[in-house]
């Protein structure tokens, strides 16, 4: 099994109480590694990008949280803004901005990671293009975010074998089900809904994730 899998959080899409959240976000860190956070809010359509003074609101309360516990802040969709709030990086989808806009805004130190579904060739253009990691998914049944393909686990293999490019597995994932992931080869589990709305809390979720995946 692949010991260095690491967690890869992302924000629900609505954030309403950013200083409530906030503590959330702090338990959630504070119980156990992660390696990055993507803030990746919606407006209330939940397809709509956000008001920019609303992401750039809950960048304040969250981004100190992240660098105290040194988690890569990473922001969805907007590079200019990415920069502009002072994120790690940015994640852009395919029908967001170019890579070499990206790849622009955030620098040669900042990360860039690309969406590319269940498609080899997608990722191998990003890849080669510099991408600092690629995204795969949906593996699973999610109401998170509506995945327009389903990636199988060969792709994780597959793509483990053909380069040292880190892939992120998303879409579904549990703590329950995530075992195969890792052991196909994902660098990075993408999670939203099954730490947020744990019903125990987030910081349960976290420690139940890292149990798993050093079983």
């Amino acid at each position: 099994m692949n010991q260095t899998c690491q967690l890869y959080l992302i924000s629900p899409a609505r954030i309403n109480d950013p200083a409530l959240f906030a503590a959330h976000f702090e338990a959630a860190l504070s119980a156990g590694p992660v390696a990055a956070f993507q803030l990746r809010l919606k407006a209330g359509d939940g397809v709509s990008a956000p008001d920019r003074a609303e992401v750039m609101a809950v960048g304040a309360h969250l981004l100190p949280i992240a660098k105290a516990h040194d988690v890569a802040f990473i922001l969805n969709d907007d590079p200019a803004l990415a920069r502009e709030i002072g994120a790690d990086g940015v994640h852009i989808g395919q029908g967001d901005a170019p890579y070499g806009v990206a790849r622009g805004a955030m620098g040669d130190d900042g990360v860039v990671g690309v969406t590319c579904h269940d498609s080899m060739h997608l990722a191998m253009e990003a890849g080669e293009a510099g991408a600092d990691y690629v995204a795969f998914g949906a593996f699973f049944e999610t109401d998170t975010k509506q995945a327009p393909s389903r990636a199988p686990l060969a792709l994780l293999e597959n793509w483990s074998h053909a380069t040292t490019v880190p892939c992120v597995a998303i879409g579904g994932i549990t703590p329950e089900n995530c075992g195969p992931l890792v052991t196909a080869g994902a660098d990075f589990l993408a999670v939203s809904a099954s730490v947020w709305q744990n019903a125990a809390g987030p910081a349960d979720a976290i420690e139940k994730f890292n149990q798993a995946f050093v079983r």
